[in-house]
C-alpha cells in the first residue's frame, strides 16, 4: 500500500479512514485494489489505474439503485457485475483510501440529456439527485472524478470515455460528439467523508415521492 506526505493536515486524517460504505479493511476490496494498481508506484498512477480499471470493469446501471444500507458498501458492489454512480464512486474512495490516497464524497443534481429514456420515464423528470463523484487528493489537490461511464456504454451513445490524466477533474461530458448537450450539473450537495447514506435516501423519495412504493427502490 502506498502511503503519499500528508503533512501536519491532520483533518485529511477523516479521509483515509474505513467505515461502513468505504470498508476497504474487507478483504475482497484489498484483493480488488491491489489487482487494479499492480505496477503502479505514485499516488498520481495508483488514481489513474483505480479510476480506469473502476469505470470498465462494471457497467453502468442506473436501474439498480437499492435503497438498503448494506447494498451501499463497497465490498456488496464487488460481488455484482454493474452499479449505479454512488456504487462506482464510493468503491473508487474505498480503492483509494486502501492505498493512502485521501478520498471523499461529492454529490450533485444532473440533467442528462441522451439516452435516459427509460429512467426519466420512471423518475417523471429528466433531473437526477445525488449523482455521484468521488474526490482524490494527490500532490496537495482535491480532484473531481467521476468513472460511471463505462467506455462500451459511451461509445453506444456517441460520447467520449471521460479519461483521467492523474492531474485534471474528469466530471461529465456536457457534449456528445456531435455537438449535442449530454450533461450538466444543476445543484452541488457539497464533499462528505463518509457517505450519506440517509440524506441520499431522503432527497431522493423527496424528488421523487411516486417511487416510495416502488420495489425497484426499495428502502426497506
Amino acid at each position: 500500500m502506498h502511503k503519499q506526505s500528508l503533512g501536519a493536515d491532520a483533518a485529511l486524517s477523516s479521509y483515509l479512514e474505513a467505515d461502513y460504505f468505504a470498508d476497504w479493511k474487507n478483504p475482497n476490496v484489498i484483493e480488488y485494489a491491489q489487482a487494479a494498481v499492480k505496477g503502479a508506484s505514485t499516488p498520481k498512477q495508483i488514481a489513474i489505474n483505480l479510476y480506469h480499471h473502476i469505470r470498465d470493469d462494471f457497467l453502468y446501471n442506473p436501474f439498480a439503485l437499492y435503497f438498503a444500507e448494506d447494498k451501499f458498501r463497497a465490498s456488496d458492489f464487488l460481488t455484482r457485475d454493474s452499479g449505479h454512480c454512488i456504487d462506482k464512486a464510493n468503491l473508487l474512495v474505498a480503492c483509494a483510501r486502501h492505498q493512502g490516497i485521501p478520498a471523499r464524497y461529492r454529490f450533485a443534481n444532473v440533467r442528462n440529456h441522451i439516452g435516459t429514456e427509460k429512467l426519466e420515464a420512471i423518475l417523471k423528470t429528466d433531473v437526477l439527485v445525488f449523482h455521484g463523484i468521488a474526490e482524490l487528493f494527490i500532490d496537495g489537490n482535491w480532484i473531481k472524478l467521476t468513472p460511471a461511464f463505462n467506455k462500451e456504454l459511451c461509445i453506444k451513445l456517441n460520447v467520449e470515455p471521460l479519461d483521467f490524466n492523474g492531474v485534471d477533474s474528469t466530471i461529465f461530458q456536457q457534449y456528445n460528439k456531435s455537438g449535442d448537450f449530454f450533461m450538466e450539473y444543476l445543484h452541488d450537495h457539497g464533499t462528505f467523508a463518509t457517505l450519506p447514506f440517509q440524506t441520499l435516501v431522503d432527497t431522493f423519495f423527496e424528488h421523487y415521492p411516486h417511487l416510495q412504493d416502488d420495489q425497484r427502490f426499495s428502502h426497506q
